[in-house]
Parts: C-alpha cells; structure tokens; sequence
C-alpha cells in the first residue's frame, strides 16, 4: 500500500526519544506522505523545519482554539511569513473547541478563526479545521469565506453536516477513532460521504486504533484506519488507501 497521514503531529513532545527513528522509518513502512500541522506559532515553526528536513513531509502553520489565549491580530503577520515556505501547503490546525471549560473564551476563539480563515482566502490555501462540539459555530463561520475549501479532521460531526461541507467544496478525514467499537456516528458518515472526498490521517501521537488504542500514535498506524475505511466503503484496502493518497496529493497541492 501507500500510504498519506494527512495530519501528525511530530512537533509533540511525546516524540522527543525518537522523532528522528520514526520519521525517517515511515516511507519503508508505507507511508509515502505526512502533513504536520502546527497548533501555535512555535509548532508550526518546528513543522516547518522538520518539512525542511524530511522530503516526505509537508507542513500547515495555525493557532489551535485551545492555544488562542494570547491571540493578537499581529500574529497573522508570523503566520503569513512562515506560510510563504514552499513546504508549508494549508493554515492549520485552526478552528474552534467549546469541549473543555477551560479552553480560551468562545468569542477570541472565534476571532482567532475567523483572522485566520482570512489569510487563506489572501494566500489561496486551503485549511484544516479542528471543530470539538462546535459544530453549528463552526461551519457557520466557515460559510463566511466562499472561497475558502479545507478540510474538518477527526471530523466528527452528523452526516447532514457531512453533505452540506460537501456542497461547499470541503474534505473530511478521520482518524484511528473510527476503528473503536462505539464509533457508529462516524460509521454512518462515512457510508453516507464519497471516498473521493475523504482523507486518512493519525493525529498522531493522538487517537492510536485498535489493536493500539491507548498507546502513543504514529504513522505507520494509519494502515489500520484505512483497512476500516475499506470495509465500511466495500472497497480493497489498496483501494481506498491508492484513493486517499490520491486525494491528500490533491488537497495539498503535492
């Protein structure tokens, strides 16, 4: 198979022991592509350097909801100068988390989204959406900018929110979590969404799959997600995983 992890974070401490072992381990182990998004400005610097040193990884640079708290305005300007390297491919991961009491006020989140979703309109890139039980505010918001497309990773929203990204021109990507027995919703969405329009991603070190769930997330893991996807679209997993490198290719402009 080959392989695109769409969304890993290699900036995680949690790879401190070993970042260098596993990213230059991955294109012998199937995995041929890997976006590494930023969550604020330090991550999405380290994704860039590590885009610079790894030729099958590419970078996204954003401010997540959960690490907004100091958003000012002025760090569009940081964020425009790092999204003009030639490794750099989406703004990312932005968005909104309304999940935990203790994430940034909803209203400076919004803002820090909105900010955002403006510089990819300016610089024609596409984005990747972190939505956590925001899913009204969020593509509402989004529905602001027109001309903008990404991508809602880990989506997890319905399937009638699934179709309305669609008619707007947007992507969807999941995670190890749709290998997990209580993942029904994600199941419906995904038999109810073309696989043209999907993408694999880990969320590494994040949401292992089974038979990993609960250990530390790489990679080379994403064959498991994609032997799920497989069997809920009734395709090969050489199928769908040929598909979905195909459409991250795509997406990002690879």
């Amino acid at each position: 198979m080959i392989l695109f992890d769409t969304h890993a974070h290699y900036d995680s401490r949690q790879f401190d022991a070993d970042r260098d072992e596993v990213l230059s381990s991955l294109p012998d182990r199937e995995v041929s592509l890997v976006l590494n998004p930023g969550c604020d400005l330090p991550t999405s610097r380290t994704a860039v350097a590590l885009a610079e040193r790894y030729p099958h990884v590419y970078a996204a640079v954003g401010v997540h909801p959960e690490d907004c708290a100091g958003w000012e305005d002025g760090q569009v300007e940081e964020l425009r100068a790092l999204a003009a390297h030639p490794r750099v491919r989406a703004i990312g991961e932005i968005g909104l988390d309304y999940y935990w009491k203790e994430n940034p006020p909803r209203e400076l989140q919004q803002r820090a989204f909105r900010a955002q979703l403006a510089l990819a309109a300016e610089l024609d890139l596409p984005v990747i959406v972190h939505d956590r039980e925001a899913h009204g505010d969020c593509l509402a918001i989004v529905r602001e900018f027109p001309g903008v497309t990404g991508v809602f990773h880990c989506y997890s929203g319905s399937a009638e929110m699934a179709r309305e990204l669609l008619e707007l021109g947007w992507m969807l990507s999941f995670t190890g979590a749709i290998t997990y027995p209580n993942a029904k919703k994600a199941a419906q969405v995904i038999q109810a969404v073309p696989l043209e329009r999907i993408m694999l991603e880990t969320d590494s070190p994040y949401m292992a799959p089974v038979p990993f769930r609960g250990k530390r997330c790489d990679s080379s893991l994403v064959r498991y997600t994609c032997q799920r996807l497989a069997e809920l679209k009734g395709v090969s997993p050489e199928e769908c995983a040929r598909t979905t490198y195909e459409n991250g290719r795509r997406f990002f402009r690879i």
